[in-house]
């Protein structure tokens, strides 16, 4: 058996994690613009990056390392379709960094931002040679990653097993924009301290992520920049799978539903709960459906409990599926149940009583086989607009 209690300093919560962010003038207005990530000794590393065939210069860096010491982020540039220009200026600003500071061995790249616009590659030189690695404010670096996120986002625990030996897990997180089930625009960096092996560490990341970060959806879009880093410096000489595995969903769930939350113009949050499937992959394939669905998001927002689009979507999602099996309802509430339409007066008060609510749960149940799974999704309203209508400006 094993403790999982949650701890303080985000990033920085597990042994030898140095972190901060910084203003560079990337965003003016004196906000953070550039952040750090830091151990002293070298981590193994596992990743989840973009599935966009458009893929950013840092995602192209990262592909094939196994191993990190620093991470470099920076926001309001993407650094994407920069050609080959946006991996000199990465290159180059790691070479001068490292100039700086030349106890890091293997830095790593992460942008977010404005795509098409090649990096202030002086500023960022510039700023990054104030950074002192010594600091733990992993505040201030989920501060400074973010873009339109109305708050930031970070998680830590630590783990304690039946011998008393103990690890601990932290993580920041940015996104509330182009956010699709492909991952989501979404920056996420983990640290850890446990002695993870590295033939386990891709696998079970793989696994967790599919059900968090691959399970959220805001708008449908699948970013050029999306990154999970995952990083073990292995300190504490502790490890257990099941326990590690277990605080790792604790920690990407609760980021994953955090990135739903700030959905930008966002007001409430949805699980689409879909069990009764052909499968689990079938089951998958209705809950993004049912995630990513516009007319979906939109009645949400209204706060209109219309089945008719969630049957819809179903039916639309190419799975197998039967109106004289299916079952929809809002938490407890059942609007069509075992192909009966229950949709009165009543149910309609009941219904949109749920709806008023901050979150709740679709649960769709196709009577087919046992196939389950759960997507996450937000409503979308006039702010979205608003704020994507201006976003370079």
């Amino acid at each position: 058996m094993y403790k999982i209690e949650k701890s303080e300093l985000g990033v920085c919560s597990a042994d030898g994690f140095f972190a901060d962010g910084i203003v560079a003038g990337l965003k003016g207005e004196d906000k953070k613009d550039l952040a750090f990530i830091y151990s002293p000794t070298m981590c193994t590393l596992a990743k989840v990056l973009t599935s966009n065939k458009m893929a950013a210069a840092p995602i192209h860096h990262a592909k094939g390392k196994i191993g990190a010491d620093f991470v470099l982020i920076n926001s309001k540039n993407a650094n994407a379709m920069t050609g080959v220009h946006g991996l000199d200026d990465l290159e180059d600003i790691l070479t001068q960094m490292q100039n700086k500071y030349p106890q890091v061995k293997a830095p790593l790249m992460s942008s977010t931002g404005v795509i098409g616009v090649r990096l202030p590659k002086e500023k960022i030189i510039k700023a990054s040679e104030s950074f002192d690695l010594s600091v733990k404010n992993s505040k201030n670096a989920s501060q400074a990653i973010m873009t339109t996120d109305k708050f930031s986002k970070e998680i830590a625990f630590k783990v304690t097993l039946d011998d008393n030996t103990s690890f601990s897990i932290g993580a920041i997180a940015k996104g509330a924009g182009m956010i699709n089930p492909a991952m989501a625009t979404m920056l996420c960096f983990i640290t850890t301290d446990a002695d993870l092996p590295q033939d386990e560490m891709q696998e079970i990341l793989n696994e967790v992520n599919e059900l968090s970060f691959n399970a959220v959806s805001v708008d449908g879009d699948t970013s050029t920049n999306d990154t999970v880093f995952l990083m073990s410096n292995s300190l504490s000489k502790t490890y257990n799978k099941e326990a590690f595995k277990e605080a790792l969903k604790r920690v990407m769930k609760f980021l994953a539903l955090e990135l739903v939350r700030d959905g930008e113009g966002s007001t409430k949050v949805v699980e689409y709960k879909i069990t009764g499937a052909k499968d689990n992959k079938e089951a998958m394939q209705v809950a993004k459906t049912l995630s990513n669905s516009l007319l979906i998001k939109t009645a949400l927002y209204g706060e209109d409990p219309n089945w008719g689009r969630l049957a819809m979507s179903i039916g639309a999602s190419g799975v197998e599926c039967d109106e004289k099996t299916l079952s929809i309802k809002y938490d407890d509430v059942f609007l069509y149940k075992d192909g009966v339409n229950l949709f009165d007066e009543k149910v309609e008060i009941e219904a949109s009583k749920v709806m008023k609510q901050d979150s709740f749960t679709i649960h769709c149940e196709l009577g087919v086989a046992d196939g389950s799974y759960s997507a996450y999704g937000c409503d979308l309203g006039y702010e979205y607009i608003k704020i994507n209508a201006d976003y370079r400006t």
